[in-house]
């Protein structure tokens, strides 16, 4: 497999792995799990368990790596999490939520399957293909020990490998001159991403910030009158993203094309699942 071949795998296989690792975000056992371990209900454990591999960080590493995030949102939560769980503690109360979600969301049958035995088993080989280099999410996730059970082992290898491309696309974002706020703008503006109420709400940022950043990218020639992205706005998103793909390729080269496609069939059918039993809430992505 080609460079070339290997971006389009990278981004075909992200999409299938994608909803397998993030419904955890929005899974009912994740706040059951995190309160039980200390944290305030809210947005404390999504803040806390998604930093907590990295050790008891302050809230500028949390916002920083974490990149569209209103840092005065993060540093409500973070570092005041660490003095009511430790980052071990949430860890585990991390790993908890995604068996209990996936145990409801797949159920017993699927759970405990030969096709997500070898989903797993693929989707591992593929994370352990990636490069920890500048990629301080995923380093910090692939210091952590593998799940030994299927659906765990496959929950903590689309981890990882969401990770591994979450930190090439925030390099790319910033290559391109963007920051957390206008990253999280013009991905809306694409029509692909959380729709616009959603996205103030979940990453932090007043309606006066929002408006600040789209007059900002008005003025650099990025959006519109109407706020939609200008042909030149299109074709700078459109670069990031096949700067994250060419970051993200080299796991799926490692894999190579059979295994890539087995994996992507495979997980395309546990994330429709997944998906059908209702993961994630209607009303929060454009197109949903």
């Amino acid at each position: 497999m080609d460079q070339d071949d290997a971006s389009k795998v990278a981004f075909r296989c992200n999409r299938v792995l994608e909803p397998l690792h993030s419904m955890v975000y929005f899974a009912p056992e994740a706040e059951q799990f995190y309160t039980e371990a200390g944290l305030r209900p809210g947005r404390m454990g999504y803040f806390a368990s998604r930093s907590a591999p990295l050790g008891p960080v302050g809230p500028g590493t949390v916002a920083a790596t974490f990149f569209n995030f209103n840092p005065e949102l993060v540093a409500r939560h973070i570092p005041r999490a660490w003095t009511l769980a430790t980052p071990e503690r949430v860890l585990e109360a991390r790993l908890a939520a995604a068996d209990a979600a996936l145990r409801r969301l797949l159920g017993a049958d699927a759970i405990d399957s030969a096709e997500l035995a070898e989903t797993a088993n693929l989707a591992r080989q593929a994370a352990e293909g990636c490069l920890p280099e500048g990629r301080p999410l995923y380093a910090a996730l692939a210091d952590l020990d593998w799940p030994e059970e299927p659906h765990l082992m496959l929950w903590h290898a689309a981890s990882q490998l969401r990770e591994f491309r979450g930190d090439g696309h925030i390099a790319a974002l910033v290559a391109a001159g963007f920051n957390g706020l206008t990253a999280i703008v013009t991905h809306t503006a694409t029509g692909k991403g959380f729709l616009e109420p959603i996205a103030k709400k979940l990453r932090g940022w007043s309606d006066e910030q929002w408006a600040g950043a789209i007059d900002h990218l008005r003025e650099a020639g990025l959006l519109d009158a109407d706020g939609e992205l200008t042909e030149q706005g299109a074709a700078l998103r459109a670069e990031v993203e096949a700067v994250t793909n060419r970051a993200s390729a080299v796991p799926w080269s490692l894999l190579g094309a059979e295994r890539c496609e087995r994996l992507h069939e495979l997980a395309r059918g546990l994330s429709r699942a997944v998906v059908s039993a209702g993961a994630f809430p209607d009303g929060v992505f454009a197109g949903r």
